[in-house]
Parts: C-alpha cells; structure tokens; sequence
C-alpha cells in the first residue's frame, strides 16, 4: 500500500496587496437625439391619458344619464 505525500508550505504565503488602477477617461456620453424621442413620448403619452380620462368620465355620466331619467 502506498501512502501519498502531500507538500505543505513551511511559511504562510502573505495575501498580495491589491493594486488601484485608474479608469480611463471617457468622453461625455452625447444623446444622439434620443431627448427629443423622450419629449415626443412624454407628450404622447399624456395626451392619451387624457383621451383616456375624459372617455371615462363621458361613460360615467352616460350611466348617470341613463340611470337617473326614470
């Protein structure tokens, strides 16, 4: 039967220090148009939630209308 041998280290080995790098430096980022594409969405959008609002509350007054005429 053979025994294995493992080596062990006689000294601890001490953690290496990590070393900080500075990021390059990048450019300002530029929106290529893509603000004005936001403002379009914006006004589209609350636009059909005002379309939206006003054909509810048309509904509800139909069923007031309807409901209240006996």
């Amino acid at each position: 039967m053979t025994t294995s041998h493992i080596e062990r280290p006689t000294e601890p080995v001490a953690p290496q220090p990590l070393t900080v790098r500075p990021l390059p430096a990048v450019p300002a980022a530029t929106t290529n148009g893509s603000e004005s594409r936001k403002e379009r969405g914006v006004v589209l959008r609350v636009l059909v939630y005002v379309v939206v609002a006003h054909l509810l509350a048309f509904f509800i007054w139909l069923l007031f209308l309807v409901g209240g005429g006996r």
